[in-house]
């Protein structure tokens, strides 16, 4: 089975979802700070979807010699970059075509990468050297829990709107 595949679907509905939900709300709203660190719902949401991105430019050089995955990779290039600070109501909506094609970037790396990748050393800098790298499988697993916790946030802020929300479960036809 194909985890890297399953996660990175998952990733995508509740990306997804959690875009339909806030596209609910005002833009006001949405750009309200909340107290996080990202402030606003839309700069957690955005924090997500920029992660993604680092991630997976950051799998470009161990998965060189893939040519399916840099096929990928390379064409998140030309995507727009996400605006910084609080969005208009264009700009929230203009975001949705980014992401969907972040996200299916992710779900079309996955589907490249090949088992012996994963194990292929990835050199990070944020663990002050210590180690200096990381297997590509990690990062993988970093990606997916870097936006569960993110989503987590949105979350807890949505529950204390008394929003109703569920972007938790993985779909069983994704196995």
């Amino acid at each position: 089975m194909n985890e890297t595949l399953m996660y990175a679907k998952y990733n995508k509905v509740g990306n997804r979802t959690v875009y339909d939900l806030l596209d609910k709300m005002s833009n006001d709203d949405r750009e309200k700070d909340r107290g996080s660190y990202y402030g606003s719902l839309s700069g957690i949401f955005r924090h997500i979807i920029g992660g993604t991105r680092y991630f997976l430019g950051i799998y470009k050089k161990p998965l060189s010699d893939n040519a399916g995955v840099i096929k990928e990779l390379s064409a998140i290039e030309n995507i727009p970059k996400i605006p910084e600070g609080p969005l208009s109501e264009a700009q929230w909506k203009d975001l949705k075509s980014v992401i969907t094609a972040i996200d299916d970037a992710c779900i079309h790396t996955a589907e490249a990468v090949q088992e012996y990748d994963l194990n292929l050393s990835v050199e990070v800098n944020w663990y002050g050297g210590n180690p200096a790298s990381v297997p590509l499988f990690f990062l993988l697993s970093q990606l997916l829990v870097h936006n569960i916790h993110h989503r987590g946030q949105i979350s807890q802020i949505l529950d204390s709107l008394k929003i109703d929300n569920d972007f938790s479960r993985i779909d069983v036809s994704f196995l």
